[in-house]
């Protein structure tokens, strides 16, 4: 898959692409909302591998709406984009399946002072409760979502999914290194359940100077292709 992106501008990086391979595992189905989806590559690359998944996406920049656009033309894939605020989004109650790489840095952390960088990034721009609770809205009754998240906010992120009627079923801790903490979680919720929490192995993604096996694979899967253009 060629993906076009800003030079200069937030670009994809690895937790779009192990936000990807932890979605794979679910088969999704049905009518499917991409949450901030910059350039388009969480959604895409789902839209490519699942037939029968009628892919949605919202994102607010207009810069990186117009490279979604492109982007889902070039690779052949339906598309509608809905170029907005996603906490101003309708439709309550009409999606099977909600996918994010959300903007989920603390302000506390090191900031760009880029503001289109700023947005993409920080989660001052979509905060943790207003973003699970517009979730919620936007679910049918037994739909599911999958999104990644900064691990060190995972207690917060679990409160606002439970009191939201979203029920946390698995999640997936990833590691730079095995022996590192984990910076980066990937959760997947279901609307109205009751099912037990499962959480999976840690993925660790590098090992003796290179990807693990098993992110090495998630890439391989992928098969995504940046491609540089400056921002006029």
């Amino acid at each position: 898959m060629l993906l076009y992106q800003p030079d200069g501008g937030y670009c994809y990086n690895s937790d779009s692409i192990l936000l990807y391979g932890f979605i794979s595992r679910f088969t999704p189905k049905g009518k499917m909302l991409d949450v901030g989806a910059g350039s388009g590559i969480v959604g895409l690359l789902i839209g490519r591998d699942f037939s029968e998944v009628t892919l949605e996406a919202v994102e607010k920049q207009p810069l990186y709406a117009e490279f979604a656009r492109r982007n889902a033309q070039i690779n052949g894939i339906g598309y509608t984009l809905h170029e907005g605020d996603f906490l101003e989004l309708g439709a309550h109650g009409s999606y099977d399946w909600i996918v994010s790489n959300p903007p989920f840095y603390h302000e506390g952390s090191s900031r760009s002072e880029n503001p289109i960088l700023h947005q993409a990034r920080y989660n001052v721009h979509l905060p943790i409760v207003p973003f699970v609770t517009k979730i919620s809205k936007l679910l049918k009754s037994s739909g599911e979502a999958a999104i990644c998240y900064d691990a060190r906010q995972f207690a917060e992120l679990c409160s606002a999914f439970e009191s939201r009627g979203l029920r946390v079923v698995e999640v997936q801790f990833v590691h730079s290194k095995a022996d590192r903490p984990s910076t980066l979680v990937m959760i997947h919720v279901k609307k109205n359940s009751k099912s037990a929490l499962t959480v999976l192995p840690p993925l660790i993604t590098e090992e003796e100077g290179g990807y693990t096996v098993a992110v090495q694979a998630i890439y391989d899967k992928a098969k995504a292709h940046s491609i540089k253009c400056p921002i006029i």
